[in-house]
């Protein structure tokens, strides 16, 4: 397994991170993020009582929670809890704080817009439009996208019908493909 370390700085505060290639996801340390919604004086102290809370409610927030060793202010690497981005935001869910009331809204908001985009999938292209223009991208560069996607679907098909099997035969091909 593959992991690079990194820290990421929410509202001045160090969130130590962890990439991991295989599961193709971002680790989370608990007490990092406990510390930058709280504001406690003891985080540690603070996700304990809350792993016991959370526990006896049935949840499965600590038991799903990995220990990677990450850096610590001394140098040092010590197992720490971790947790993925979707666990993150269970326990965001679960601090009642000021500054995890706008993640709230936020994760409130994006559920709903994902489950209008599930009942009417046009709208998850009129989203990635919107993405696509609020990064800076032209119209004409937004519609040619669009188009190598569809293109790219089409083939794809194409290739599966013809008995190839999605993994490194279809990355070896996509390749071949966008480097022409």
């Amino acid at each position: 397994m593959t992991q690079r370390e990194a820290v990421k700085v929410f509202e001045q505060r160090n969130i130590r991170s962890h990439w991991d290639d295989e599961a193709e996801t971002w680790f989370f340390s608990v007490v990092d993020v406990v510390a930058a919604l709280t504001d406690s004086p003891n985080p540690r102290k603070y996700w304990s009582v809350l792993k016991g809370r959370l526990k006896k409610d049935g949840s499965e927030l600590t038991t799903n929670c990995s220990q990677l060793k990450m850096t610590a202010d001394d140098g040092k690497k010590y197992k720490t809890d971790c947790a993925d981005t979707e666990q993150i935001f269970r326990l965001i869910q679960s601090i009642p704080s000021p500054k995890a009331e706008p993640f709230k809204l936020w994760m409130a908001q994006v559920a709903s817009q994902r489950i209008d985009q599930i009942q009417d999938p046009e709208l998850s292209i009129e989203q990635a439009m919107m993405d696509y223009k609020r990064l800076g991208y032209s119209d004409n560069w937004i519609n040619q996208r669009l188009k190598s996607i569809e293109i790219r679907k089409d083939l794809t098909d194409e290739w599966k019908t013809r008995g190839l099997e999605e993994g490194f035969q279809f990355a070896a091909l996509t390749d071949v493909i966008y480097k022409t």
